[in-house]
């Protein structure tokens, strides 16, 4: 299995789109394209292996689960693990011809998309201290009042920050990957101490992403209830991820309308004039 030059300018496309600050926008850029289980299925047709590309998408998704970029406080950008470290772990099972569903196949996949997540990072920070340029370009536009060059400092010059930061490097790195992979695999054999410690780190890595997520939905014992809920379903009934989504959506409609039952009920008896405090409630009692 080989990246072409025209395979790697797509990739490289890609990157862009999904990279932070986002030339596809968040939406439909960051937090769809991005994310490394859209970004499988995506790597999977530029390199001609739908399945490998959606397993290996689906294993990384799970170790950035629960990642979120609050402001510009950046711990891993999705433009390297999607469009770096998925095709790059995918070379890296083909050469040592390992299905991408075993375990070890899953936790050679995690384990480069956490060694590039962090090369992420530092494309983040490059691309957003390059924009800066443009803002102030943007800025004193706007003291003299051309504001018709605000459309080249929104939609043009924010391209070659990506071009810098996003574009270059993932088509370097996935068409020179080949080599490196190969050298890796001549370097470190399947049964020496640096694969075995490999496939040990990286069948953990999810379990991170599992934990970081249970850190910022679970507030109080009884939220596990609704977390294991999908799993009992998946593990018991044996539903697969889109019935299970069908299930929790019709879950997530019930609570919203439950809330909206309390809201409209303390609406009215504001608009009423009376008091919709349980406290004082008790105290009228």
């Amino acid at each position: 299995m080989t990246i072409s030059w025209i395979q790697a300018v797509i990739l490289g496309i890609f990157a862009c789109l999904a990279s932070m600050p986002g030339m596809g926008g968040s939406a439909i850029g960051n937090y769809t394209l991005g994310r490394p289980l859209v970004a499988g299925l995506v790597c999977g047709i530029i390199l001609g292996n739908v399945p490998a590309g959606i397993m290996v998408g689906a294993a990384m998704q799970v170790v950035y689960i629960a990642l979120v970029t609050p402001g510009g406080t950046v711990s891993a950008d999705v433009r390297a693990v999607s469009y770096i470290g998925i095709p790059l772990a995918m070379l890296a099972l083909n050469s040592y011809g390992l299905d991408p569903a075993s375990t070890k196949g899953v936790a050679m996949a995690t384990s480069f998309g956490a060694m590039v997540g962090t090369l992420g990072t530092v494309l983040f920070y490059g691309t957003a201290t390059i924009n800066l340029v443009w803002q102030h370009i943007g800025w004193r536009a706007v003291e003299k009042g051309e504001f018709k060059k605000l459309y080249l400092v929104d939609m043009v010059l924010p391209w070659i920050s990506h071009l810098i930061c996003s574009f270059i490097p993932t088509v370097v790195m996935c068409k020179l990957g080949v080599p490196v992979v190969e050298t890796i695999k001549a370097t470190l054999p399947m049964d020496g101490l640096a694969m075995k410690t490999l496939f040990t780190v990286g069948s953990m890595l999810p379990c991170v992403g599992i934990a970081i997520l249970l850190k910022q939905v679970v507030n109080k014992v009884t939220d596990f209830v609704p977390f294991f809920v999908g799993f009992t379903l998946a593990a018991g009934v044996g539903l697969n991820l889109v019935s299970v989504t069908v299930v929790a959506g019709m879950f997530a409609i019930i609570h919203y309308n439950i809330k909206m039952i309390g809201i409209r009920a303390k609406e009215a008896a504001l608009a009423s004039g009376g008091s919709f405090d349980d406290d004082d409630d008790e105290e009228e009692i």
